[in-house]
């Protein structure tokens, strides 16, 4: 039976390279998000792929109103359910310094927003006995660090809430993969000084579907990023405040 894979942000490089993927491989795609122009031409490339059902869908973080209309598509179709989280914001700490009003949204779009739609989705979930959530965090959320510690620690959260999630879905037969990416090259890091070992969305798209496939818990993308998140949360606190990394 055909499955359904609704892809939460899906403007950014890195959910339309899933998407495509998923399509090719036969499932239907709800792709949603802010930018509906851009959605609608996303949809009709998932289609041209392979994808036997393919809309586009409102979706924003900051407005819980939008949240409704997608579980009543994605319940309307036949066969598992499955969620792909690629929401996010990240304003540099210097912006939020300055301005610490950007918080709210800060966390609304990296974690608080997310969370509350895969509480709405996740009873549906259980009733079909199965569905996978591939929520994307970041290295960021690991540790944190002087130049991105708000929006490392609504990932942070994020990671969190997605592992107690997995507790939860096990129970049905469903599954949660928490993903980690390091710098990929997308519109929301294009600017940033800094940037070292960038990856292109399509690897960690990659990354991702074999992650769902084996279905793994946590994963670093590109791989190499685990080691090096293992050395720097090795640090001892009293020496890592020193530094800035």
């Amino acid at each position: 039976m055909t499955e359904t894979w609704i892809i939460l942000g899906a403007t950014s490089s890195m959910a339309r390279a899933f998407a495509r993927a998923v399509a090719r491989d036969g499932a239907n795609v709800i792709l949603a998000g802010r930018d509906a122009k851009d959605l609608d031409a996303s949809a009709a490339d998932c289609r041209l792929q392979g994808a036997p059902f393919s809309q586009a869908a409102r979706f924003d973080a900051r407005d819980a109103n939008t949240f409704a209309p997608i579980v009543e598509s994605a319940t309307a179709l036949e066969g598992m359910i499955n969620v792909a989280v690629f929401v996010g914001s990240m304003p540099t700490q210097d912006q939020i310094d300055a301005d610490p009003s950007l918080i709210a949204g800060t966390v609304t779009d990296n974690y608080a927003g997310p969370a509350a739609f895969l509480q709405m989705i996740a009873p549906h979930m259980e009733e079909r006995g199965g569905g996978t959530v591939a929520g994307v965090g970041s290295v960021a959320g690991d540790r944190g660090r002087i130049g991105n510690y708000v929006y490392g620690s609504a990932k942070a959260g994020f990671h969190t809430y997605l592992s107690g999630l997995r507790n939860r879905l096990t129970r049905s037969g469903g599954h949660v993969v928490t993903v980690k990416p390091g710098f990929v090259d997308t519109a929301m890091t294009w600017g940033i000084e800094g940037m070292f070992l960038v990856a292109t969305p399509d690897k960690i798209a990659a990354d991702i579907l074999k992650a769902v496939e084996k279905r793994k818990d946590v994963i670093y993308t590109p791989g190499f990023w685990r080691l090096i998140m293992g050395i720097i949360k090795a640090i001892p606190e009293r020496l890592f405040k020193k530094l800035s990394v």
